[in-house]
């Protein structure tokens, strides 16, 4: 139960306690600010509490904007300041400061209404001073404030009156930054849906789940191969994604955020689109068409884009002088309409994409299907990659160590190449800034192309024994330089291509769809990193780097693999190394996001 301390008695019709009640506030009153020190104290140190100004007029969305967002320790609005457990301390320190002040410059006559009046808004004054991190939402037309007269009471009453903040709340569920298919064919009338779910006591936790079955139901009836499981997976691939987007909706219109929910939101993502793929080339197989290859072509073409996206923004997440011409273009562009919806779409982001296999599933085969996709995403990756890396040749940002740990972390070296990278550190700072990004690129199409070329056998075994060398060395710097984001990108684009290749190679039924499991245990692994390092919680553990093997060292596994066992056997053991890689990855996963005191946090929608 939450506390809400209501400091002085409510103006005459003020609906102020109804209104922290409604929001699930236990209400008392403090006559004066040592009476609202004292309260203060008698709340248990793990409930959240609020100071409000008895005064306070405004809409209730406000009051909910501010006092019950779970992400943040400290917030604020006019009139109003709350703290959770993690903020309790400078609360306190906040209030027996002001306190202190109020008895210091108290009136003679005693009189304790001056005292008590804006003492919330002091609060924040005293949090401010002392250096605390106190949010404050943008209200928008949403009204909040103090009035200290009748007259300019009666105004703000008028104010409040005059705006509808439901149609504010239900409008703020959907994000500002949605592609074109979500915006104009999902959104208007899934935040809908989101609010029959609040209003029923269902949780986003509970929609993502849904979305989750009903995408693998649709995988189930792609498995099928006849026309009607296509038409049937196509309808509930939208209909996942309608709960997909509800979700997040329902988050944001009743504030319920989550470390858990953040994680089921972002993997449950990437779970529902591959086993989609899955699903698609299990019944192209029942018609007799083998397109595996395409499905894991696909997946790893889009893991790449996703990874190509993190890095990015985790390179230049607080990059000093981070400005370029091409910014400026891009942010001009912007302001042009149109030029809006057609960058959105032309990177594929997930609605589009979603819709795009829906409808080309539901009218023509997985061979096609896989070919559009494969075309669109190739298409759209190398436009926002060109995009990026024009950015980043000409700004003059200056990268973090909070930056080069990031990529550090996403690039996910192992044992062999973090010794490798130690040995070879001092030749590392001679090398020139290209270097770094063309050694991971080099090294990695080595491997790639020798695996594809060669197939397997004692060359691409030493390729990647290169690859190993050339990646050490890519990592023996901090990732400062330019273009050192690419590095990750690279290092997964190898790995997964490496696998292919081999798959590809090995030529029986079962390799491919074992080596399309392999790479989705990997690619699970490397998105937990994201999500991890999104959430300021840091990388996963050093000791599951070392288990998994790090990419080089399970490139390079894989290629002795393929090297000495038949065909039959290495399908065996990719197998076994996927269930391996899978069981452990999910474990620790599922430990650190279920139990682990991560900050909650909500995935705003992702680039690409």
């Amino acid at each position: 139960m939450s506390t809400a301390i209501l400091t002085g008695q409510p103006v005459p019709g003020s609906s102020i306690e109804g209104d922290l009640r409604s929001l699930g506030f236990e209400v008392r009153t403090a006559a004066d600010a040592a009476d609202a020190e004292t309260l203060l104290a008698q709340v248990p140190g793990d409930q959240r509490v609020a100071v409000v100004d008895a005064r306070f007029v405004g809409h209730v969305h406000a009051l909910r904007l501010g006092l019950t967002d779970p992400r943040f320790p400290l917030a604020a609005i006019p009139g109003a300041v709350t703290a959770q457990p993690a903020g309790r301390q400078a609360l306190t320190r906040a209030m027996a400061r002001e306190n202190t002040s109020d008895s210091a410059t108290a009136p003679a006559d005693g009189d304790t209404a001056l005292a008590v009046a804006g003492l919330a808004d002091r609060v924040v004054t005293a949090l401010d001073a002392d250096g605390a991190a106190v949010h404050r939402p943008e209200l928008g037309s949403l009204v909040a404030t103090v009035p200290t007269d009748p007259q300019t009471r009666n105004e703000a009453r008028q104010a409040v009156a005059a705006v509808d903040d439901e149609a504010i709340r239900l409008k703020s569920a959907v994000k500002a930054r949605d592609g074109f298919f979500t915006t104009f064919f999902i959104s208007p009338y899934s935040r809908y849906i989101a609010r029959w779910c609040a209003r029923r006591g269902l949780t986003p936790n509970q929609v993502t789940t849904a979305s989750l079955l009903t995408a693998l139901i649709a995988a189930g009836c792609a498995a099928t191969g006849t026309r009607g499981g296509f038409v049937a997976a196509g309808v509930l691939l939208i209909a996942s994604f309608v709960l997909d987007c509800t979700d997040g909706q329902l988050a944001r219109y009743s504030l319920q955020y989550s470390t858990l929910g953040a994680w089921l939101d972002a993997t449950f993502d990437r779970a529902k689109e591959y086993a989609y793929y899955a699903g698609l080339a299990l019944g192209a197989a029942r018609g007799g068409d083998d397109v595996w290859a395409l499905a894991l072509g696909a997946m790893v073409l889009q893991t790449c884009r996703h990874v190509v996206d993190f890095s990015f923004n985790e390179a230049n997440h607080d990059a000093t002088a981070n400005t370029s011409p091409t910014a400026a273009l891009s942010d001009k562009l912007d302001s042009v309409g149109w030029t809006v919806w057609v960058r959105r779409m032309i990177v594929l982001p997930i609605g589009e994409r979603w819709a795009m296999i829906a409808v080309l599933t539901a009218v023509t085969t997985p061979r096609v299907t896989f070919y559009a996709l494969l075309a669109g995403c190739a298409f759209a990756a190398t436009y926002t990659t060109a995009g990026r890396v024009l950015r980043s040749l000409t700004r003059k940002a200056k990268r973090t160590d909070r930056a080069a740990t990031a990529l550090a972390d996403l690039a996910d070296s192992g044992p062999l190449a973090q010794a490798l990278a130690r040995a070879l550190r001092n030749p590392a700072r001679r090398l020139p800034g290209f270097a770094v990004p063309a050694l991971a690129l080099l090294g990695g199409a080595a491997v790639v192309a020798t695996a594809a070329f060669t197939g397997s056998g004692p060359w691409t075994v030493v390729a990647a024994l290169g690859y190993a060398l050339t990646s050490g060395l890519a990592v023996a710097r901090p990732l400062k330089g330019a273009l050192d984001w690419l590095v990750p990108p690279f290092f997964r684009a190898a790995e997964y291509g490496t696998v292919l290749a081999l798959a590809v190679d090995a030529g029986v039924n079962g390799a491919l769809p074992a080596a399309f499991g392999l790479v989705a245990a990997v690619a699970y692994h490397h998105y937990d990193t994201v999500y991890r390092i999104r959430g300021n919680a840091g990388a996963p553990p050093a000791w599951l780097v070392r288990a998994t093997g790090g990419h080089e060292g399970r490139t390079l596994l894989v290629t002795v693999l393929a090297a000495v066992l038949t065909a039959a056997q290495f399908t065996v053991a990719l197998t076994a190394l996927a269930v391996a890689v899978a069981l452990l990855v999910l474990v620790e996963s599922i430990r650190f996001w279920v139990s682990a005191g991560a900050p909650a946090v909500h995935d705003e929608g992702e680039p690409a």
